[in-house]
């Protein structure tokens, strides 16, 4: 059996690759691992499940819940809710596992598994692969050791989460947004409810877009990874700013009141200008990935804040904050972590603290995003070529010597084996975009020349 868990839980096509049979599984397996882990130790365990608003959620969260009960765990069914917000009343409420059912930004069919341990953290790799383990053993026959009579698990709704987390958001934001008329486009997603919520609160006129999920219409041409919609309604509305989730809302990009995009890059240097002043960036660092723009770190640089850069993926640039106790990090996709307020990317979190920044200065998102100047950057995927040789080969290495030599200081190069396709990803970064360009197509052809 090849790995089920990826970066970000167990993900495939539901009722094909994601079936109710392997649900509860899971949820069984979590459960029993857990408890061998001494989780459960001197307690009756309880576990929070929510989902998004996927309609094979339905089924799959059902599945989970009867697992977790079978195992003898309490549930709390906190019914449609963003990713993080599971995982911070997963700690809120001293759960000892949360359960999200979700794809994320990926297409209706899909849907996805993503467990918390105690406190809203993600699961140990460790702890993760004995699932797997332990889920494999089982489904080819090994009988569980079952609860039964009162011992089984007890499943009662927990309505009350909505309201918890939104009063968490609007607790830990350092002032109102009274003023300002923003646009959201909630991806017909898990915020469909809590963000125009919040933002409400909070003090804003809201207008809302992809707000009405009907389980089939989930990111469907809206939210973060289609900004068309967003651009052309806050020139509309004459709106201060416009912000876009995706279907879990862990991520958050956002529109000036041009149209013009704000991605995650500005926004994390939007916010680190922000907590500095306030004396909430910690060690005055930021945690960014080896993706981000090069004109992203320059203007960090510029601002005496310091960038620690990880692999690509939240996770890594989670495990980096945590490991030396910085404040803020992110990705150029959207996912910005505060760790001071949540365990994982929390995309309403973030919008709400980049309208606060706006609200607080006077000033224009167009015009503090201009802290940092995006520089053109071009990204070839080089496929049918041995990626694991990637870092080993002269050819490529002398290539990438000369292509960062004709860049100098003003550009970058990056060359990354894809995790999960057999290719090699080309980016380029310089000042002038057909410069970028050249250089990436002659790396492209030297990485196929060698690899090939």
């Amino acid at each position: 059996m090849g790995r089920l868990f990826g970066t970000d839980g167990v993900r495939g096509v539901a009722n094909a690759d994601l079936t109710a049979e392997m649900a509860l599984g899971l949820s069984v397996a979590a459960a029993h691992v857990l408890a061998e882990a001494g989780t459960f130790a001197g307690h009756r365990a309880t576990a929070v499940v929510g989902r998004d608003p996927r309609a094979s959620g339905e089924f799959l969260e059902a599945a989970v819940v009867a697992g977790l009960a079978s195992a003898g765990v309490d549930v709390l069914r906190v019914g449609v809710l963003p990713t993080p917000a599971v995982a911070y009343l997963t700690g809120a409420l001293g759960a000892d596992l949360g359960v999200m059912l979700s794809a994320s930004h990926n297409a209706m069919p899909d849907n996805g598994i993503k467990f918390f341990a105690r406190g809203g953290h993600k699961l140990p790799d460790e702890i993760e692969n004995r699932i797997e383990s332990v889920y494999e053993e089982h489904r080819t026959g090994a009988p569980w050791d079952r609860p039964t009579g009162a011992g089984v698990g007890r499943v009662r709704e927990y309505v009350e989460g909505f309201d918890q987390y939104v009063a968490h958001l609007i607790g830990v934001l350092p002032n109102r947004l009274d003023g300002l008329k923003i646009v959201l486009d909630e991806a017909h997603g898990a915020a469909a409810r809590v963000s125009p919520e919040a933002f409400s609160r909070a003090g804003a006129e809201v207008i809302t877009l992809g707000a009405e999920p009907d389980g089939l219409n989930i990111n469907d041409g809206c939210g973060s990874t289609h900004l068309d919609q967003l651009r052309a309604a806050v020139v509309e509305h004459g709106a201060d700013l416009g912000i876009a989730h995706d279907g879990d809302a862990d991520r958050c990009l956002a529109v000036d009141h041009t149209g013009a995009e704000i991605d995650g890059d500005q926004i994390l240097a939007v916010l680190a200008l922000a907590m500095r002043e306030r004396d909430a960036l910690r060690s005055d660092t930021v945690v960014a990935t080896v993706m981000s723009n090069l004109g992203f770190k320059l203007a960090m640089e510029r601002e005496g804040i310091a960038v620690v850069q990880t692999g690509v993926g939240d996770r890594y640039v989670l495990e980096e904050m945590k490991e030396h106790g910085f404040a803020l990090g992110g990705e150029q996709s959207g996912h910005v972590i505060i760790l001071d307020h949540a365990t994982t990317g929390d995309g309403t979190l973030t919008g709400l603290m980049l309208a606060a920044r706006v609200a607080q200065s006077g000033v224009s998102l167009r015009e503090l995003a201009k802290v940092m100047e995006r520089l053109p950057q071009v990204l070839v995927n080089v496929p049918d070529v041995d990626k694991a040789r990637v870092g080993s080969s002269g050819d490529v290495a002398a290539a990438v010597a000369e292509a960062e030599r004709e860049l100098g200081v003003s550009g970058r190069v990056l060359l990354r084996p894809s995790g999960t396709e057999p290719l090699v990803r080309v980016m380029v970064e310089a000042e002038d975009i057909e410069q970028a360009r050249s250089v990436a197509g002659r790396l492209a052809d030297a990485v196929k020349s060698a690899l090939g």
